[in-house]
C-alpha cells in the first residue's frame, strides 16, 4: 500500500508540476514578447502621462491597448496584478516530484556504481541523496554570488552571461560524473529551475514590492529594483528553454547514457538559449537567423555524438536461446518488470511493462535489445547485468 500511495502521489504531483510550469512559462514568454514589442507612445496625451512604450493587439474577438511605465505611473491602482505563485507552485511540485521519485529510493536513482570516481561509485544512498539536494542549494548559491560580484550594477551583464554558461558547462560536467545519466541531466535542470525560482523569490518580487511601497508613499523608487528585477528575469528567459528539455530527457535515454553526455547536455543548454534568442529579438522586429542556425548546428553535433555505433557489442558467441535470455531477464531485469516487483518503491511494473512468461520477452524483444545495449537499463545497473548478457540478447534478438 505505501508504494501504491507514493506512486499516486508521484502521479498527482507530476501533473500539478506540468500545470503550473506550463502556466509560468507561458506567462513568462507573453511578458517577454511584450516588452520586446513596445513601441514609443504616439499620443501626446500617453507621453505627458509618462508612457515608456505601448502595443495595440488584437485577440479573442477583442482589442488590447498595452502600455508599460518604469517608475512613474500617474496612478497605481489596489488590483495589481502579481506574477510569482506559478513560479513558486512549479518549483515546490516539482522538488516535491524530485524527492518522491529519486531521494526516497536513492540507490535505484541516484547512485552510480559505474562511475569513474570511485568514492562516487561506492557512495550510500544517503549521501547521494544529500549530494543531489547541496546540487541545488550551492549551485544557486555560487550562481547568485556571480551575479552579485560581476554585474552588481549591472554593467557587464555580458561577461555575468559569459560566466553563467561556463558555470553550466562544469554543473554538466560534475553531475554526469557523479550520478547516473538521467538523474545527472534532472539535477542541472533543476538547479536552473530553482535559480529561476530563487530569482522570482528573493530578487524580483521584493523589489517590485518596494517600488509599490515607494509610489504610494509619494517617493522614488530606487532604480536599482528594476535593473536588477530585470537582469534576473532575461537570465530566466535563457534559463527556460533548457529547462524545458532537461526535464523531459528521461524519455530519451541515448542523450544521457552515452560517453559524450555531458557535452550534449551542455550544447542542448546552449542551443535551447540560442533558440531563445532568435524569438526574443524578433518580438523587436529583428529576424536575426544566425541564432537559430547556431541552434540547428548545436542539434547536429548532439545527433551525431549520441548516435549509437554500428556495433555497440561484440555478438555473443554461437547460438543464443529464448530460454537463456529468460535466464538473464529473471536474473537482471525482473525486480521492476514484474506483475509483482519486488524493488523497493514499485507496486507495478514501470510503464506497465513485464518479463514474467516467455511471450512477454519475445513481444518487447527490440526494446529490451534497445536499452540494454544503451546502458540505459538495468537503471544505474543495480544489478550488475555484465557485457557478455547484454551481447546475449543482442544477438538473440538478431537471430
Amino acid at each position: 500500500m505505501e508504494a501504491y500511495a507514493l506512486e499516486f502521489a508521484n502521479l498527482l504531483l507530476r501533473w500539478l508540476h506540468v500545470i503550473a510550469a506550463i502556466a509560468w512559462i507561458g506567462e513568462s514568454i507573453y511578458f517577454v514578447m511584450l516588452d520586446n514589442s513596445l513601441h514609443p507612445p504616439r499620443g501626446e496625451q500617453s507621453k505627458k502621462m509618462g508612457v515608456f512604450g505601448e502595443m495595440w493587439s488584437v485577440h479573442g474577438g477583442g482589442f488590447y491597448h498595452n502600455q508599460k511605465y518604469l517608475t512613474n505611473p500617474a496612478e497605481l491602482p489596489n488590483d495589481l496584478h502579481w506574477s510569482f505563485w506559478k513560479a513558486y507552485v512549479t518549483w515546490l511540485s516539482g522538488f516535491g516530484l524530485f524527492a518522491v521519485l529519486y531521494l526516497f529510493n536513492p540507490a535505484f536513482y541516484l547512485v552510480n556504481p559505474g562511475s569513474s570516481w570511485a568514492w562516487a561509485a561506492a557512495m550510500s544512498g544517503t549521501a547521494a541523496s544529500t549530494l543531489a539536494v547541496a546540487f541545488l542549494v550551492l549551485g544557486y548559491v555560487l550562481y547568485s554570488q556571480m551575479c552579485r560580484y560581476i554585474s552588481p550594477d549591472m554593467e557587464h551583464d555580458g561577461l555575468l552571461s559569459a560566466a553563467v554558461g561556463v558555470m553550466m558547462v562544469v554543473v554538466a560536467y560534475l553531475s554526469t560524473q557523479i550520478f547516473p545519466g538521467r538523474a545527472a541531466f534532472l539535477i542541472t535542470g533543476a538547479l536552473m529551475a530553482t535559480c529561476m525560482s530563487a530569482n522570482v523569490f528573493f530578487w524580483i518580487i521584493p523589489g517590485q514590492r518596494r517600488m509599490v511601497a515607494a509610489l504610494k508613499a509619494g517617493q522614488t523608487p530606487n532604480p536599482i529594483d528594476g535593473q536588477r528585477g530585470k537582469q534576473r528575469s532575461v537570465h530566466n528567459t535563457y534559463f527556460t528553454l533548457p529547462v524545458v528539455f532537461l526535464m523531459l530527457s528521461n524519455h530519451y535515454s541515448f542523450t544521457y547514457s552515452g560517453p559524450y553526455a555531458w557535452i550534449i547536455m551542455s550544447l542542448f543548454i546552449f542551443a535551447g538559449a540560442a533558440i531563445r534568442q532568435y524569438f526574443v529579438l524578433r518580438h523587436s522586429g529583428k529576424n536575426q537567423l544566425a541564432y537559430p542556425i547556431v541552434g540547428i548546428v548545436m542539434l547536429a553535433a548532439i545527433a551525431w555524438l549520441a548516435a549509437p555505433a554500428a556495433t555497440p557489442l561484440a555478438d555473443a558467441k554461437g547460438a543464443v536461446s529464448l530460454d537463456q535470455v529468460r535466464t538473464i531477464v529473471a536474473a537482471r531485469c525482473m525486480e521492476c518488470h514484474s506483475a509483482k516487483p519486488t524493488q523497493a518503491g514499485f507496486a507495478s511494473a514501470p510503464a506497465g511493462i513485464m518479463f514474467d512468461s516467455a511471450g512477454q520477452i519475445v513481444a518487447h524483444a527490440a526494446q529490451i535489445k534497445q536499452v540494454v545495449a544503451s546502458r540505459y537499463m538495468p537503471l544505474a545497473n543495480m544489478t550488475k547485468m555484465t557485457d557478455a548478457e547484454r551481447a546475449a540478447i543482442a544477438s538473440w534478438v538478431q537471430q
